[in-house]
């Protein structure tokens, strides 16, 4: 889009885009640590207190990564509006 306009879009949309994939890969460490967890869950029983931690870790970054896409969303919409022709 900068290419299309031929100038720099505003930071803020670099900064949204970076903390979307920053907010992606909380997601797929915390999805990786509740596989580990449960993995180990099987193998040695059931100790319950962690295994919610974990999921309640994996839940808050899903949150995360909901808000920021909401914004990510967002942003690329008014990069979109800004770099079409007038």
């Amino acid at each position: 889009m900068e290419r299309l306009r031929s100038s720099p879009l505003h930071a803020n949309i670099s900064t949204a885009l970076d903390k979307h994939l920053e907010s992606i890969h909380v997601v797929q460490a915390r999805r990786k640590d509740e596989i580990v967890s449960a993995s180990s869950r099987q193998r040695h029983g059931p100790p319950r207190c962690q295994d919610e931690r974990v999921v309640l870790a994996l839940a808050a970054a899903l949150r995360a990564l909901c808000l920021a896409t909401r914004k990510v969303r967002t942003v690329l919409w008014c990069a979109l509006q800004m770099t079409l022709p007038k």
